[in-house]
């Protein structure tokens, strides 16, 4: 006798199910009654489709080039344009168009796998790289790198750092802000991982910084937390992302991509928003299962890019950007400007 075909919207819950609980197979054979493996098919193949329908609008299509496992669309000047107004709005760092980072994904140990997939903590993992926007949607996402790799040799293997090296990514000219009277470009921002780069800045290092130093670090970090929000936001959401992936390299990159776009969805379904990052960053980040990659040193930055770094950072100590800077938090009294500290 003939088991009746598992129904659509049967398939689409138990995915959602495996996703929000992260239930083993075993755990949801009992609750659908449905065997182990017809369950991994379903998931499969569910997969598949929730990234057919929904990767054009709310994230991007995949990548040609064979080897890589980035899906991502080219916004135009006008969507970096907005992406960049919005920074400014929620962080106040100007001509910022995303934040990057990247996550380890655990891993039960691969089948005949070396230690490729063991990273620094000494258990195995897959890459999950990202650019993120300020309302913690996914701009671009990297999934499948080895564990044992870290963030800027991952980020420099994409396709999306090869274009923003051969100025492939539409990014707007540069531009003057109020109060100074030079050009600055439209940045990425990140953290010390990473190598400094003219359109990616990155921390000045060190442990006895001036002021000067310490500001554009400051500034720089409360953008960057975006990106930490947003993986917080996933393993949160998604609760598989709370113990290791006991399924195959290939299923594995479809579930975390297929949250990464279910995110972005729920977020524009629901007009999702945090009012201010730096009120919800720390509860999201110390309760998401997501490890970060380790800090290298990274390759210093060539004198362009250093150049302007330095511009950033003194624009941010300039009279107009401490101005506008402090009035953000309400407080108006220009007799507290020469005492504000970062």
């Amino acid at each position: 006798m003939f088991r009746a075909p598992v129904q659509p919207i049967e398939r689409l819950a138990v995915t959602l199910r495996y996703f929000v609980t992260g239930e083993t197979f075993k755990d949801l054979h009992f609750s659908y009654r449905l065997g182990a493996s017809t369950i991994g098919e379903i998931i499969k193949e569910v997969c598949k489709k929730i990234w057919t329908l929904l990767h054009e609008e709310c994230l991007s299509i995949p990548n040609s080039q064979e080897g890589y496992k980035e899906y991502m669309k080219m916004p135009s000047k006008e969507d970096w344009l907005h992406i960049a107004s919005k920074f400014q709005e929620s962080s106040n760092f100007p001509l910022c168009l995303g934040a990057v980072d990247g996550k380890h994904i655990r891993l039960i140990k691969p089948i005949d796998s070396d230690s490729m997939f063991l990273n620094y903590k000494h258990f195995f993992s897959i890459v999950l790289m990202a650019v993120v926007d300020s309302d913690y949607n996914f701009i671009f996402v990297d999934v499948g790198a080895y564990g044992k790799e870290c963030d800027s040799s991952v980020f420099k293997e994409t396709p999306f750092w090869k274009n923003l090296t051969n100025n492939g990514l539409n990014l707007p000219d540069a531009t003057r802000l109020p109060g100074i009277d030079y050009d600055l470009p439209y940045v990425f921002v990140a953290d010390e991982a990473f190598a400094l780069h003219y359109h990616l800045l990155r921390p000045f290092g060190g442990h006895q910084l001036d002021q000067l130093k310490r500001t554009f670090n400051y500034r720089l970090t409360r953008a960057r937390r975006f990106v930490e929000c947003a993986f917080g936001i996933l393993s949160n959401k998604w609760r598989i992302f709370h113990r290791p992936m006991n399924v195959s390299i290939d299923l594995t990159v479809d579930i975390v991509k297929t949250c990464c776009v279910l995110q972005n969805f729920i977020h524009k379904q629901e007009n999702f928003q945090f009012h201010n990052a730096s009120e919800n960053e720390s509860t999201l980040d110390s309760e998401s299962e997501l490890i970060q990659l380790p800090i290298t040193n990274a390759v210093r930055g060539s004198l362009a890019a250093n150049e302007v770094r330095n511009r950033f950072a003194q624009y941010f100590v300039s009279n107009t950007n401490l101005q506008t800077f402090f009035f953000s938090f309400g407080n108006r009294d220009p007799a507290n400007f020469k005492r504000f500290a970062f």
